[in-house]
């Protein structure tokens, strides 16, 4: 195994090619997490297996969900330059096999690999700076992940929707040329950081137990809630069964990680109060952020016509929060040498924002949806990555990847928690809003046009088609259009109440001193820093 002794000193020039590398290994795989998802319906229409769609997303999630915490133990025991290395090559393996898909079948399974290798580009690109930075110098780097993140929020559904109206295939070529960028650069870099062998032993057994666990977990809440074949009611054997194998096995987990000698994830970690607080916000925050963020580009083409493409581009505001609160808070955590408060504030500004969302309404000038939007990534800008940091501070350099693995692990599965749960009020808000709204609306209409309308009404009203609702007669889309945003309201209230109980949780943060560096950094890392931030900004 290898172990880093200490924290090695880069020069200017080698931190930014590391900060190059990590950030263009993230950007791939939060860019497959937003590009993908506009394209799809061309995708089905190109390959057929419309039963599978909901696969296509599915797969992805699962592998790089469950993945995720073994890629930090297996750093942290086989050194970091070969296992990010391996992640990057497993996700353009999975890209280049996924755009030369011929069938939704072969789609789905290409999409798996790609997850496979999304799990540690996310988790080890934090671990990775860790490693050559201490606590006291690195939220003004890691603030740069952030922007990272904004950037995918907008670009993922500008590129996919150009894309799907040429060439889908190129939705995933697209990630090669950067994963070759991003390939030499780590490969250069991370061989400057020195690591020391040592005996290893993996923990086969709870690395097993924990990716089936999640795995059942993750399938019951993908498809609990859903009409067949898409899914199955909550209340169906199917799911049912799945929430009761993953129980099981998470149980089997812990009693397994109590007692191997190398676990997958050490459980002495959660005597820290730091962290365990820390995660659990982090879990909150992806409840809330996650869950509620999704249906906000839905808003804007039902309600405000938008098409797939520009309201991608509409969700700019919520871009310019999050990269520019990560990029400041980044360095005024750096230079007070503290972090508890920044959270705290993200966590309330967030709140805030998610309770602004629940006012908007069919006539809300769209100007004024930019405002929350706005507060919004603000808030998760300042929250994000200080509860990463917060994690790392309290960990010692042998747990490192572990631990940060940990935290980026349940964020994600507070995010697919919160796309379930969310997605269930919004499932029965719907069957309650709409159906009335359109009846009587429809009531209105002449005779002809009534019995026109008879065969959408049997069939039930769906909000997945935007563009056909545009179609319908004034006084029907008007009803589809007010009883969506009455039932979206609850979500964003249930969201903004899920944030609070994340700002009291970050208020219990115990209010450390970041470990190492100083209140001056050095010349080198003030340039670099710098010129990584002008980079950044240069790439909106």
């Amino acid at each position: 195994m290898t172990t880093t002794t200490e924290r090695p000193p880069l020069t200017h020039r080698q931190i930014l090619l590391l900060m190059s590398g990590l950030m263009a290994g993230m950007l791939l795989a939060a860019l497959d997490q937003t590009i993908v998802g506009t394209a799809l319906p061309t995708i089905i229409g190109k390959l057929g297996g419309i039963e599978h769609y909901s696969w296509v997303v599915t797969a992805y999630l699962l592998a790089s969900t469950a993945s995720t915490p073994l890629y930090g133990k297996v750093s942290d025991l086989y050194g970091r330059r070969p296992v990010f290395l391996f992640a990057i090559v497993t996700f353009l393996v999975g890209s280049l096999l996924a755009g030369l898909s011929q069938n939704m079948v072969s789609l789905i399974a290409f999409r798996g690999i790609q997850g496979l290798g999304a799990g540690g580009l996310m988790t080890l690109a934090f671990t990775i700076i860790s490693d050559a930075v201490p606590p006291r110098d690195r939220g003004r780097y890691q603030g740069l992940f952030g922007a990272v993140f904004g950037l995918s929020s907008v670009a993922g559904p500008l590129v996919g929707g150009y894309f799907a109206e040429h060439d889908w295939r190129w939705i995933f070529y697209i990630n090669l040329p950067i994963g070759i960028v991003a390939l030499f650069l780590s490969n250069h870099v991370l061989g400057l950081l020195p690591h020391e062998r040592r005996e290893h032993k993996i923990d086969w057994l709870g690395a097993a137990l924990l990716v089936t666990g999640v795995s059942a977990i993750l399938l019951a809440l993908s498809w609990g809630g859903q009409k067949e074949p898409n899914g199955y009611p909550w209340s169906s054997p199917v799911i049912i069964g799945l929430l009761a194998v993953g129980a099981v096995l998470s149980v089997m987990f812990v009693f397994v990680e109590a007692r191997a000698s190398e676990p997958i994830l050490p459980l002495r970690l959660f005597r820290s109060s730091t962290f365990s607080i820390a995660n659990l916000a982090g879990f909150i925050l992806g409840f809330g952020m996650f869950g509620s963020i999704i249906y906000v580009p839905l808003y804007l083409q039902i309600v405000k016509g938008a098409t797939p493409t520009s309201s991608g581009l509409m969700m700019l505001p919520m871009t310019i929060g999050i990269i520019f609160a990560s990029i400041v808070s980044g360095r005024m955590i750096s230079k007070l040498g503290r972090y508890k408060w920044f959270p705290v504030v993200g966590t309330l500004v967030m709140a805030g924002g998610l309770a602004m969302f629940a006012a908007i309404g069919v006539d809300t000038a769209l100007w004024k949806s930019f405002i929350p939007m706005l507060v919004i990534g603000l808030g998760l800008g300042l929250a994000m990555q200080p509860l990463v940091l917060a994690v790392q501070n309290g960990l010692h350099i042998r747990d490192m990847g572990a631990g940060t693995s940990a935290a980026t692990f349940f964020r994600s599965l507070g995010g697919s928690f919160g796309v379930a749960a969310l997605g269930a009020i919004m499932t029965n808000r719907l069957a309650a809003e709409l159906q009335p709204r359109v009846a009587e609306a429809i009531g209105q209409l002449p005779a002809q046009v009534q019995q026109k309308m008879a065969g959408a009404m049997a069939h039930g009203i769906s909000i997945n088609d935007p563009k056909s609702i545009k179609e319908l007669p004034d006084l029907v889309r008007r009803a589809i259009e007010e009883g969506f945003v009455t039932a979206l309201h609850p979500l964003f209230l249930v969201s903004a109440a899920v944030s609070l109980i994340a700002v009291v949780l970050c208020v219990a943060l115990p209010d450390s001193e970041l470990k190492g560096g100083g209140a001056t950094p050095a010349a080198g890392d003030a340039d670099a820093a710098a010129e990584m931030e002008a980079k950044a900004a240069s790439m909106m």
